[in-house]
């Protein structure tokens, strides 16, 4: 499969984006900024990359140091956690700090919890210290073929973790299953009939990062937004966010980007039919992180309603967005942006400068006067596949 791109023709407003609003991510924000380890990530201005690709200006959010975890996984770990405490304290969900759930009389009160999750890497490490920063237990599983480095990030974090022999979607399943056997609570950013309250939780956390990067703009309106996409929680929150944030008459092109191989959301926007259309068995792709094949449920509509287009990306695109981030020009800061990261800068790389795509490029308005906004959600969270990408030139763009 190669670049593949399509146009949601089938808009209609199903998505409910209330839970997702502006008033609840500063509600988000202000129980995140409790932690003692929060500090609002750097939004990067790459005007010299944006003069080189023929666009008025770039910005990429980078996630890379978002709470020393090298990843934005964690806010919706750790919003979702304290959800799950607010609830079995009997509190409401505002009134959370750190603090208060770190207390003895809280720890008291409460007593030990255990999380559970299936995870790629960033998730499962962002519930592992979650849960650890929080003074409860996780027990975390991993998709077969896992990268070791992720593996032991969340073994440090304190979680029993284990690399299943199973794919992302049975993985959770066994998580699922698990978890009501154990009497312990799924953490997953994923969702399915009778499993939504903390996936939305999840994707309330995620609108931390999308709120921060609405500020720091500072009144620039982006013209294209791209987001990357696994199950579609943090593309769908983002989607909203932003949406509500920039307001309709201003409200940015906004584009969804996901692996070949995992491409559940392109598939299902492609049908068109109102359905939900998973990608089955093995995953295969550097993208690691958006190798998952049931859409969230919660999200699906948001998109439906709300995205403009649909991209299915082949792992140079990602691997070629790697290399250019990490390589800046003129006064541009370094970027370094991991695979899953990179996915959503790499499709946009591909449309500006690959001639065979000039229609795509054309479909989706890009030209001198866009400004394009990114958020590179990783860093190299397995540095052995970054530097064989970044140094050794693993995933080229094939030559036509």
């Amino acid at each position: 499969m190669g670049f593949e791109l399509i146009e949601n023709n089938e808009k209609k407003k199903v998505g409910d984006t209330s839970f997702l609003d502006v008033k609840t991510a500063r509600a988000v924000r202000k129980y995140h900024a409790t932690f003692p380890q929060y500090q609002k990530t750097p939004l990067r201005r790459l005007s010299s990359l944006a003069a080189a690709l023929g666009v008025k200006d770039i910005y990429v959010k980078d996630e890379s140091f978002r709470f020393g975890l090298n990843a934005f996984k964690v806010l919706g770990g750790s919003y979702a956690i304290g959800t799950v405490i607010a609830k079995k304290l009997g509190i409401p969900p505002e009134a959370l700090t750190y603090g208060l759930i770190t207390s003895e009389e809280t720890k008291k009160a409460l007593g030990p919890v255990t999380f559970i999750s299936a995870t790629d890497g960033n998730h499962g490490r962002g519930v592992a210290w979650s849960a650890r920063e929080l003074g409860q237990k996780s027990v975390i599983y991993m998709p077969k073929g896992s990268a070791k480095e992720r593996y032991d990030n969340i073994v440090s974090c304190g979680a029993s973790c284990t690399i299943t022999d199973l794919n992302y979607d049975d993985a959770v399943r066994k998580a699922d299953a698990d978890a009501k056997e154990n009497g312990w609570v799924l953490v997953q950013d994923t969702s399915w009939p009778g499993y939504e309250e903390i996936p939305r939780a999840i994707m309330q956390g995620y609108t931390t990062l999308s709120l921060e990067t609405y500020e720091q703009l500072d009144g620039v309106i982006p013209s294209h937004i791209f987001l990357q996409a696994g199950v579609g929680s943090f593309a769908s929150s983002a989607t909203a966010l932003f949406t509500e944030a920039f307001g309709k008459e201003h409200k940015p092109v906004i584009t969804i980007v996901e692996p070949n191989e995992a491409a559940c959301i392109y598939k299902t926007m492609k049908a068109a039919d109102g359905k939900l259309h998973p990608v089955t068995g093995d995953m295969n792709s550097i993208m690691a992180g958006l190798c998952c094949g049931e859409p969230v449920t919660v999200g699906i509509d948001i998109l439906r309603t709300y995205a403009d287009y649909f991209i299915s990306e082949p792992d140079y695109a990602a691997a070629d967005g790697m290399r250019v981030l990490s390589s800046p020009l003129g006064a541009d800061e370094r970027i370094v942006s991991g695979e899953s990261g990179a996915a959503a800068f790499g499709a946009a790389y591909e449309l500006l400068t690959d001639k065979a795509l000039s229609s795509c490029k054309e479909k989706l308005g890009l030209d001198e006067s866009s400004v394009l906004l990114f958020v590179s959600t990783e860093g190299a969270t397995d540095r052995v596949n970054y530097r064989n990408i970044v140094w050794n030139g693993a995933y080229a763009r094939p030559v036509v």
